[in-house]
């Protein structure tokens, strides 16, 4: 017999006293539990309070007062998992091929071949515990794809965001959210459309930094064949994509002003004509923007229209950044966890006291997206179930010592290597970006103000490729 982790239960239901002791000294003997009932109504009533531990059901196809068929169709109803096999005769075989169709797994003919009955009832039980490990492995992704789009905070200055965000959710209100990079201002955008009236279309996002000027115009409204060079079909824009849901409009203080006077047109004519079109297109999707940007200021410095600012601005929610909310590091760090070691197939379950202290502690510029990369990347390293200091620190502390020595540099410390051939101005420049990356820890937008660039050609001079940029 095949080897179970716990004794299998095989209930018998026959009114034949002689089938329901042949069956019992069979199985009994082999460690099954084995449970006998004369009648199909016995069986239901015992299958509401019992029938969660049944592993497998034999049955005769003709019972007292309800055929076999019958009672095969109103088990399945209530123990859709439960394997059921039918014992019958050969003339009643058709009959038993008929409760195959409505549900039953298997039948033998009498008299039993008790061999033939054992490997019948080995390949249910095997079938039914398949069943379960599929129904498991679903609930758990299912449960890992939810909590991708889960907010996880409890500090009072998320609370009062998330308090907004719930409430002007069923609106048709533009929101236009606010906050460092990393804070997560996509995943409260996914939060508001899912809780709207708009949860049933689709949920459509751009970062408007992303993609170059040129194209963007395209992205949002689309295109007519032949309207450039490269149009060689029609295009339909994110606007038209999003139609009955929601846009996402990420990094929106980056538009340039050519297009912020082409999105104020549409915010207020609910309309878009695709480029190289004359037609206009009627448009129904709920708006939310986001920037990390402080706007105003780029307002007072003629860098982002007002009006378009108010049209955005309707319902604004800011999410604090992470070192704002030391309550809220170690429910994140420990959703990351749960999430990251079912996707990689990690052994790691918890953090070690140490562990927890240097999350608590660290400074978290990155907000919200570093702890999430750190506890990956801390979750691949481990081969234990607790996630210890070593595989967490030299992740974020290397980071921390490049920034730490980078503070008492100067550009005239900044070297380029070569060897007989000069390097080119674009080499040189590519480097120089990429120092002062790291001597920001990796912040873009940071580092893009530092240095006197805009946000687009920071991506440029680090050669990003437009699919990695979109990720950002």
């Amino acid at each position: 017999m095949a080897e179970f982790a716990k004794k299998q239960h095989v209930v018998v239901v026959d009114d034949d006293l002689d089938t329901q002791d042949l069956i019992s000294a069979y199985f009994k003997p082999r460690g099954f539990i084995v449970t006998c009932f004369a009648d199909a109504e016995t069986a239901m009533k015992a299958s509401l309070t019992k029938g969660q531990t049944w592993d497998v059901l034999l049955t005769d196809l003709r019972l007292p007062k309800m055929s076999g068929v019958e009672f095969t169709i109103k088990m399945k109803s209530t123990l859709p998992n439960l394997p059921i096999i039918l014992i019958t005769t050969s003339k009643s075989a058709e009959v038993a091929v008929e409760a195959i169709q409505k549900g039953a797994y298997d039948f033998i003919v009498k008299p039993i071949h008790f061999p033939q009955l054992q490997i019948s009832v080995e390949r249910a039980l095997h079938l039914k515990a398949l069943h379960g490990d599929i129904n498991e492995l679903r609930e758990r992704v299912k449960s890992a794809s939810t909590n991708q789009t889960k907010i996880i905070g409890r500090s009072p200055k998320f609370l009062k965001a998330l308090d907004i965000a719930q409430r002007v959710a069923s609106s048709t209100a533009n929101i236009f959210i606010s906050g460092e990079s990393g804070t997560g201002k996509e995943i409260f955008a996914k939060f508001i459309h899912r809780e709207s009236k708009h949860s049933k279309g689709p949920f459509v996002a751009i970062n408007c930094s992303a993609i170059p000027e040129n194209l963007l115009e395209s992205e949002l409204f689309g295109h007519a064949k032949g309207a450039f060079t490269g149009a060689q079909d029609k295009k339909i824009g994110l606007f038209e994509e999003a139609e009955n849901g929601t846009l996402f409009l990420d990094e929106v203080g980056d538009l340039s002003l050519p297009l912020q006077a082409k999105l104020l047109r549409v915010l207020q004519e609910k309309k878009i004509k695709r480029v190289g079109e004359n037609q206009y297109r009627s448009i129904n999707c709920r708006i939310i923007s986001a920037t990390h940007k402080e706007l105003v200021g780029e307002i007072k410095e003629g860098r982002f229209r007002e009006d378009l600012f108010f049209r955005l601005n309707v319902i604004p929610i800011h999410i604090p950044p992470l070192r704002e909310r030391p309550e809220d590091l170690l429910p994140l760090a420990e959703s990351f966890l749960r999430k990251l070691a079912l996707e990689n197939g990690s052994p790691a379950r918890s953090f070690s006291k140490e562990a927890i202290k240097f999350i608590m502690e660290n400074p978290w510029r990155g907000n919200v997206r570093e702890l999430e990369n750190t506890v990956e990347r801390a979750v691949v390293l481990s081969t234990t179930p607790e996630i210890s200091l070593e595989n967490i620190i030299p992740l974020s502390t290397g980071l921390e010592d490049t920034v730490q020595q980078s503070k008492d540099l100067s550009v005239n410390n900044f070297t380029v290597n070569y060897n007989s051939q000069l390097p080119t101005l674009d080499e040189v420049i590519h480097k120089y970006v990429q120092f002062a990356v790291d001597k920001n820890n990796g912040a873009r937008d940071k580092t893009a103000k530092e240095i006197g660039i805009d946000r687009k050609t920071l991506y440029k001079k680090l050669k990003i490729e437009h699919s990695e940029a979109l990720q950002q």
